[in-house]
Protein backbone atom coordinates (compact mmCIF):
# COMPACT_ATOMS: atom_id res chain seq x y z
CA UNK A 1 0.00 0.00 0.00
CA UNK A 2 1.20 3.70 -0.74
CA UNK A 3 1.12 5.88 2.45
CA UNK A 4 -2.04 7.74 0.68
CA UNK A 5 -3.98 4.47 0.59
CA UNK A 6 -2.77 3.26 3.94
CA UNK A 7 -4.18 6.22 5.71
CA UNK A 8 -6.75 6.24 3.42
CA UNK A 9 -8.18 2.80 4.75
CA UNK A 10 -6.89 3.57 8.50
CA UNK A 11 -9.77 6.54 8.31
CA UNK A 12 -12.42 4.25 6.68
CA UNK A 13 -11.91 1.74 9.46
CA UNK A 14 -12.84 4.18 11.95
CA UNK A 15 -16.88 4.73 11.46
CA UNK A 16 -17.61 8.15 12.17
CA UNK A 17 -21.27 9.23 11.14
CA UNK A 18 -21.82 12.60 11.55
CA UNK A 19 -21.30 14.66 14.42
CA UNK A 20 -18.92 11.59 15.75
CA UNK A 21 -15.38 11.37 14.79
CA UNK A 22 -14.18 8.23 16.08
CA UNK A 23 -10.76 9.42 16.63
CA UNK A 24 -10.06 10.53 12.79
CA UNK A 25 -8.61 14.07 13.65
CA UNK A 26 -6.28 12.70 16.70
CA UNK A 27 -4.94 10.15 13.69
CA UNK A 28 -4.25 13.27 11.68
CA UNK A 29 -2.95 15.56 14.21
CA UNK A 30 -0.36 12.76 15.14
CA UNK A 31 0.87 12.35 11.32
CA UNK A 32 0.82 16.40 11.49
CA UNK A 33 2.69 17.18 14.47
CA UNK A 34 5.71 14.99 13.48
CA UNK A 35 6.50 17.48 10.93
CA UNK A 36 6.10 20.15 12.63
CA UNK A 37 2.64 21.43 12.77
CA UNK A 38 1.06 23.38 15.94
CA UNK A 39 -2.04 21.32 16.37
CA UNK A 40 -4.93 23.33 18.30
CA UNK A 41 -8.37 20.89 19.11
CA UNK A 42 -11.34 23.01 19.11
CA UNK A 43 -14.54 21.55 20.37
CA UNK A 44 -17.60 23.49 19.87
CA UNK A 45 -21.01 21.66 21.72
CA UNK A 46 -20.74 17.97 20.36
CA UNK A 47 -18.41 18.74 17.06
CA UNK A 48 -14.98 17.99 16.66
CA UNK A 49 -12.70 20.16 14.99
CA UNK A 50 -8.88 20.48 14.06
CA UNK A 51 -6.53 23.70 13.63
CA UNK A 52 -3.01 22.67 12.74
CA UNK A 53 -0.53 25.11 11.58
CA UNK A 54 2.73 24.66 10.28
CA UNK A 55 4.44 28.22 9.95
CA UNK A 56 3.45 31.66 11.66
CA UNK A 57 4.23 33.64 8.39
CA UNK A 58 1.53 34.61 5.89
CA UNK A 59 0.21 33.72 3.76
CA UNK A 60 -1.69 30.90 4.94
CA UNK A 61 -2.53 28.10 2.70
CA UNK A 62 -5.37 26.11 4.21
CA UNK A 63 -6.58 22.29 3.32
CA UNK A 64 -10.04 21.95 4.31
CA UNK A 65 -12.26 18.86 5.27
CA UNK A 66 -14.39 16.67 7.14
CA UNK A 67 -14.26 13.40 8.83
CA UNK A 68 -17.73 13.17 9.60
CA UNK A 69 -19.63 10.66 7.08
CA UNK A 70 -23.77 10.19 6.30
CA UNK A 71 -24.98 7.05 7.65
CA UNK A 72 -23.88 3.92 5.62
CA UNK A 73 -28.06 2.63 5.14
CA UNK A 74 -28.88 -0.67 4.63
CA UNK A 75 -25.56 -3.08 5.29
CA UNK A 76 -27.64 -5.48 3.04
CA UNK A 77 -27.27 -3.44 0.17
CA UNK A 78 -23.21 -3.08 0.68
CA UNK A 79 -21.19 -5.50 -0.74
CA UNK A 80 -18.72 -5.18 1.61
CA UNK A 81 -19.10 -4.01 5.10
CA UNK A 82 -18.94 -0.10 4.67
CA UNK A 83 -16.20 0.64 7.38
CA UNK A 84 -14.51 -2.54 6.95
CA UNK A 85 -12.17 -1.09 4.18
CA UNK A 86 -12.19 -2.87 0.93
CA UNK A 87 -9.75 -3.38 -2.26
CA UNK A 88 -11.40 -4.91 -5.40
CA UNK A 89 -11.21 -4.29 -9.16
CA UNK A 90 -8.70 -1.48 -8.17
CA UNK A 91 -11.02 0.64 -5.87
CA UNK A 92 -11.37 1.32 -2.41
CA UNK A 93 -14.39 0.47 -1.04
CA UNK A 94 -15.89 1.78 2.38
CA UNK A 95 -18.08 4.94 3.44
CA UNK A 96 -16.57 8.10 3.33
CA UNK A 97 -13.62 6.44 0.18
CA UNK A 98 -14.72 9.56 -2.08
CA UNK A 99 -16.54 12.05 0.12
CA UNK A 100 -13.84 12.48 1.43
CA UNK A 101 -11.46 10.20 4.00
CA UNK A 102 -9.54 9.88 0.90
CA UNK A 103 -8.82 13.47 0.20
CA UNK A 104 -7.90 14.20 4.04
CA UNK A 105 -4.69 11.57 3.45
CA UNK A 106 -3.50 12.94 0.15
CA UNK A 107 -3.70 16.21 1.90
CA UNK A 108 -1.68 14.76 4.43
CA UNK A 109 0.85 13.04 2.52
CA UNK A 110 1.10 15.94 0.33
CA UNK A 111 2.23 17.61 3.18
CA UNK A 112 4.86 14.87 4.29
CA UNK A 113 6.67 15.02 1.36
CA UNK A 114 6.71 18.78 0.97
CA UNK A 115 8.23 19.88 4.39
CA UNK A 116 10.65 17.11 3.79
CA UNK A 117 11.72 18.85 0.69
CA UNK A 118 11.16 22.52 1.59
CA UNK A 119 11.29 22.47 5.79
CA UNK A 120 11.64 26.49 5.40
CA UNK A 121 9.41 27.17 2.99
CA UNK A 122 7.15 30.12 2.69
CA UNK A 123 4.18 31.58 4.65
CA UNK A 124 2.31 28.61 6.71
CA UNK A 125 0.43 25.44 6.00
CA UNK A 126 -2.69 24.92 7.49
CA UNK A 127 -5.37 22.35 8.24
CA UNK A 128 -8.70 23.03 8.87
CA UNK A 129 -10.91 19.80 10.04
CA UNK A 130 -14.67 19.34 11.12
CA UNK A 131 -16.68 16.89 11.93
CA UNK A 132 -19.96 18.30 11.01
CA UNK A 133 -20.13 18.83 7.56
CA UNK A 134 -22.77 16.17 6.68
CA UNK A 135 -24.98 17.35 9.56
CA UNK A 136 -26.38 20.44 10.77
CA UNK A 137 -22.76 22.31 9.87
CA UNK A 138 -23.42 25.04 12.91
CA UNK A 139 -20.47 23.72 15.06
CA UNK A 140 -17.60 22.97 12.73
CA UNK A 141 -16.02 24.91 10.67
CA UNK A 142 -18.14 27.97 10.80
CA UNK A 143 -17.39 28.02 14.53
CA UNK A 144 -13.96 27.51 13.67
CA UNK A 145 -13.40 30.43 11.51
CA UNK A 146 -15.58 32.65 13.75
CA UNK A 147 -12.62 31.94 16.12
CA UNK A 148 -9.85 32.88 13.80
CA UNK A 149 -11.28 35.65 13.00
CA UNK A 150 -11.61 36.89 16.51
CA UNK A 151 -7.57 36.18 16.73
CA UNK A 152 -7.15 38.21 13.18
CA UNK A 153 -5.88 34.85 11.63
CA UNK A 154 -6.18 34.88 8.05
CA UNK A 155 -6.50 32.02 5.67
CA UNK A 156 -4.93 33.39 2.16
CA UNK A 157 -5.69 30.38 0.01
CA UNK A 158 -7.99 27.73 1.07
CA UNK A 159 -8.07 24.42 -0.90
CA UNK A 160 -11.21 21.99 -0.11
CA UNK A 161 -10.76 18.41 -0.71
CA UNK A 162 -14.86 17.89 -1.43
CA UNK A 163 -15.01 15.15 -4.58
CA UNK A 164 -15.25 17.49 -7.21
CA UNK A 165 -14.08 15.36 -10.17
CA UNK A 166 -16.50 13.91 -12.57
CA UNK A 167 -15.27 11.31 -14.47
CA UNK A 168 -11.48 11.29 -13.28
CA UNK A 169 -9.60 13.13 -10.66
CA UNK A 170 -9.26 16.47 -11.63
CA UNK A 171 -11.38 17.10 -14.41
CA UNK A 172 -13.74 19.68 -12.77
CA UNK A 173 -12.55 22.06 -10.11
CA UNK A 174 -15.10 23.95 -8.20
CA UNK A 175 -14.15 27.69 -8.07
CA UNK A 176 -17.38 28.45 -6.37
CA UNK A 177 -20.67 27.32 -5.39
CA UNK A 178 -24.30 28.73 -5.29
CA UNK A 179 -26.27 29.65 -2.86
CA UNK A 180 -29.02 27.75 -0.46
CA UNK A 181 -32.09 29.70 1.08
CA UNK A 182 -34.31 26.85 2.54
CA UNK A 183 -38.02 27.43 3.25
CA UNK A 184 -40.63 25.86 6.06
CA UNK A 185 -43.92 27.19 4.45
CA UNK A 186 -47.03 26.40 6.92
CA UNK A 187 -50.54 27.16 4.87
CA UNK A 188 -53.71 26.97 7.12
CA UNK A 189 -57.05 25.74 5.92
CA UNK A 190 -59.71 24.25 8.36
CA UNK A 191 -60.22 20.50 9.10
CA UNK A 192 -64.03 18.81 7.86
CA UNK A 193 -65.05 15.67 6.87
CA UNK A 194 -64.52 14.97 3.21
CA UNK A 195 -68.02 14.38 2.56
CA UNK A 196 -68.92 18.29 3.53
CA UNK A 197 -66.05 20.15 2.13
CA UNK A 198 -68.27 23.11 2.42
CA UNK A 199 -67.73 23.33 6.46
CA UNK A 200 -63.97 22.97 5.66
CA UNK A 201 -61.24 24.82 4.18
CA UNK A 202 -58.58 22.87 2.30
CA UNK A 203 -55.15 24.15 2.89
CA UNK A 204 -53.74 21.44 0.24
CA UNK A 205 -55.64 22.38 -2.58
CA UNK A 206 -55.08 26.21 -1.37
CA UNK A 207 -51.52 26.34 -1.84
CA UNK A 208 -51.53 23.87 -5.26
CA UNK A 209 -51.64 27.11 -7.38
CA UNK A 210 -49.26 28.79 -5.96
CA UNK A 211 -46.54 26.24 -5.69
CA UNK A 212 -47.07 25.51 -9.38
CA UNK A 213 -46.49 29.59 -9.64
CA UNK A 214 -43.42 29.34 -7.72
CA UNK A 215 -41.97 26.04 -9.72
CA UNK A 216 -42.76 27.86 -12.91
CA UNK A 217 -40.85 31.39 -11.97
CA UNK A 218 -37.73 32.02 -13.90
CA UNK A 219 -35.92 33.70 -11.10
CA UNK A 220 -32.72 34.70 -12.74
CA UNK A 221 -30.50 33.93 -16.12
CA UNK A 222 -27.44 33.19 -14.25
CA UNK A 223 -24.51 34.55 -15.76
CA UNK A 224 -20.71 33.21 -16.99
CA UNK A 225 -20.35 31.65 -13.86
CA UNK A 226 -23.08 30.12 -12.58
CA UNK A 227 -26.63 28.60 -13.75
CA UNK A 228 -29.75 29.63 -13.39
CA UNK A 229 -31.72 30.35 -9.66
CA UNK A 230 -33.85 27.03 -9.01
CA UNK A 231 -36.68 26.41 -6.96
CA UNK A 232 -37.04 23.10 -5.99
CA UNK A 233 -39.86 21.15 -2.91
CA UNK A 234 -38.41 18.68 -1.41
CA UNK A 235 -41.27 17.66 1.37
CA UNK A 236 -45.28 18.27 1.27
CA UNK A 237 -47.18 16.89 4.70
CA UNK A 238 -50.20 16.93 5.82
CA UNK A 239 -53.63 15.15 7.10
CA UNK A 240 -54.40 13.01 9.76
CA UNK A 241 -53.84 9.90 8.26
CA UNK A 242 -57.11 9.44 7.83
CA UNK A 243 -58.71 9.15 4.27
CA UNK A 244 -61.76 10.62 5.11
CA UNK A 245 -60.09 13.98 7.22
CA UNK A 246 -59.71 17.51 5.28
CA UNK A 247 -56.19 18.49 6.50
CA UNK A 248 -56.26 21.82 9.09
CA UNK A 249 -52.92 22.97 7.93
CA UNK A 250 -49.94 21.69 4.92
CA UNK A 251 -46.24 22.18 5.42
CA UNK A 252 -44.47 22.65 2.29
CA UNK A 253 -40.55 22.54 2.82
CA UNK A 254 -38.76 24.07 -0.65
CA UNK A 255 -35.24 25.48 -1.68
CA UNK A 256 -33.86 27.81 -3.42
CA UNK A 257 -30.13 27.13 -5.26
CA UNK A 258 -29.32 30.48 -6.28
CA UNK A 259 -26.46 32.41 -8.43
CA UNK A 260 -25.41 36.02 -7.56
CA UNK A 261 -27.66 37.39 -9.81
CA UNK A 262 -30.51 36.82 -7.10
CA UNK A 263 -30.08 38.26 -3.15
CA UNK A 264 -31.88 35.66 -0.15
CA UNK A 265 -33.75 39.33 0.28
CA UNK A 266 -34.86 39.42 -3.47
CA UNK A 267 -36.09 36.13 -3.11
CA UNK A 268 -37.81 36.03 0.16
CA UNK A 269 -40.03 39.12 -1.29
CA UNK A 270 -40.76 37.36 -4.25
CA UNK A 271 -42.28 34.21 -2.55
CA UNK A 272 -44.03 35.92 -0.42
CA UNK A 273 -45.72 38.21 -3.57
CA UNK A 274 -46.74 34.77 -4.58
CA UNK A 275 -48.49 33.89 -1.09
CA UNK A 276 -50.08 37.31 -0.65
CA UNK A 277 -51.34 37.23 -4.62
CA UNK A 278 -53.28 33.83 -4.05
CA UNK A 279 -54.63 34.92 0.08
CA UNK A 280 -53.28 32.47 1.45
CA UNK A 281 -53.34 32.04 5.71
CA UNK A 282 -49.60 31.14 5.58
CA UNK A 283 -45.76 31.79 7.41
CA UNK A 284 -42.19 30.78 6.52
CA UNK A 285 -39.72 30.25 8.12
CA UNK A 286 -36.40 30.55 6.27
CA UNK A 287 -33.10 29.45 6.89
CA UNK A 288 -30.26 30.71 4.55
CA UNK A 289 -27.63 28.07 4.72
CA UNK A 290 -25.21 30.05 2.71
CA UNK A 291 -24.61 33.11 0.27
CA UNK A 292 -23.19 32.21 -2.88
CA UNK A 293 -19.43 32.45 -3.79
CA UNK A 294 -17.21 32.55 -6.36
CA UNK A 295 -13.01 32.60 -6.76
CA UNK A 296 -12.30 33.34 -10.27
CA UNK A 297 -9.07 33.20 -12.39
CA UNK A 298 -5.71 33.99 -10.03
CA UNK A 299 -3.43 32.71 -7.83
CA UNK A 300 -4.90 29.26 -6.08
CA UNK A 301 -6.86 28.59 -9.79
CA UNK A 302 -3.76 29.03 -11.91
CA UNK A 303 -2.13 26.77 -9.60
CA UNK A 304 -4.49 23.88 -9.94
CA UNK A 305 -5.15 24.01 -13.31
CA UNK A 306 -0.94 24.08 -13.55
CA UNK A 307 -0.72 21.31 -11.06
CA UNK A 308 -3.42 19.08 -12.68
CA UNK A 309 -1.90 19.62 -16.00
CA UNK A 310 1.77 18.08 -15.20
CA UNK A 311 -0.13 15.52 -13.01
CA UNK A 312 -2.34 14.29 -15.49
CA UNK A 313 -2.62 15.92 -18.19
CA UNK A 314 -5.53 17.17 -18.47
CA UNK A 315 -7.00 20.37 -18.73
CA UNK A 316 -9.56 21.25 -15.89
CA UNK A 317 -13.09 22.67 -16.52
CA UNK A 318 -14.21 25.28 -13.47
CA UNK A 319 -17.46 24.36 -11.96
CA UNK A 320 -20.22 26.14 -9.79
CA UNK A 321 -22.77 23.30 -9.79
CA UNK A 322 -23.61 20.36 -7.26
CA UNK A 323 -24.35 21.19 -3.56
CA UNK A 324 -22.88 23.34 -0.84
CA UNK A 325 -19.78 23.00 0.97
CA UNK A 326 -17.68 24.61 3.89
CA UNK A 327 -16.01 26.70 1.70
CA UNK A 328 -19.24 29.42 1.90
CA UNK A 329 -17.99 30.20 5.34
CA UNK A 330 -14.11 30.22 4.48
CA UNK A 331 -15.07 32.36 1.58
CA UNK A 332 -16.72 35.37 2.87
CA UNK A 333 -13.60 36.32 5.02
CA UNK A 334 -11.93 37.07 1.92
CA UNK A 335 -10.51 33.66 1.34
CA UNK A 336 -9.83 32.29 -2.42
CA UNK A 337 -11.34 28.69 -2.29
CA UNK A 338 -11.19 25.92 -4.55
CA UNK A 339 -12.84 22.30 -4.47
CA UNK A 340 -10.40 19.89 -5.74
CA UNK A 341 -11.11 16.04 -4.63
CA UNK A 342 -11.43 12.53 -6.49
CA UNK A 343 -14.21 11.80 -8.72
CA UNK A 344 -18.08 12.22 -7.36
CA UNK A 345 -20.17 9.60 -8.83
CA UNK A 346 -20.61 7.51 -5.88
CA UNK A 347 -21.00 9.82 -2.92
CA UNK A 348 -23.35 9.46 -0.32
CA UNK A 349 -24.51 6.05 -1.80
CA UNK A 350 -23.72 2.33 -0.85
CA UNK A 351 -20.75 1.10 -1.99
CA UNK A 352 -19.03 4.23 -2.43
CA UNK A 353 -15.72 3.68 -3.40
CA UNK A 354 -12.50 5.91 -5.50
CA UNK A 355 -10.06 4.87 -8.08
CA UNK A 356 -6.81 3.49 -6.03
CA UNK A 357 -4.60 4.53 -9.20
CA UNK A 358 -5.61 7.91 -9.06
CA UNK A 359 -5.42 8.71 -4.92
CA UNK A 360 -1.10 9.08 -5.12
CA UNK A 361 -2.03 11.32 -8.30
CA UNK A 362 -4.53 13.43 -6.44
CA UNK A 363 -1.56 13.76 -3.51
CA UNK A 364 0.57 14.46 -6.30
CA UNK A 365 -1.70 16.96 -7.34
CA UNK A 366 -1.84 18.91 -3.99
CA UNK A 367 2.06 18.89 -3.43
CA UNK A 368 2.27 20.28 -6.77
CA UNK A 369 -0.20 23.25 -5.16
CA UNK A 370 2.05 23.73 -2.44
CA UNK A 371 5.19 24.10 -4.70
CA UNK A 372 3.74 26.72 -6.63
CA UNK A 373 2.55 28.58 -3.80
CA UNK A 374 4.74 27.98 -0.87
CA UNK A 375 8.23 26.61 -2.26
Amino acid sequence: MSPTLELSCALIARPSVTPDDQGCQQMLAQRLEKIGFVIEHLRFDDVDNLWARRGSAEPVFAFAGHTDVVPAGPLADWDSAPFEPGIRDGYLFGRGAADMKSSIAAMVTACERFVAGHADHAGSIAFLITSDEEGPSVNGTIKVVEHLEARNEKIKWCLVGEPSSRDQTGDTIKNGRRGSLCGVLTVRGRQGHVAYPQLADNPVHRVTPALHELASIEWDAGNEFFPPTTFQISNINAGTGAENVIPGSVQVLFNLRFSTESTAESLKSRVTAVMDRHGLDYDIQWRLSGKPFLTPAGELVDAARHAIYATMAINTELSTGGGTSDGRFIAPTGAQVVELGPVNATIHQTNECVNIAELDKLSAIYEQILEQLLA
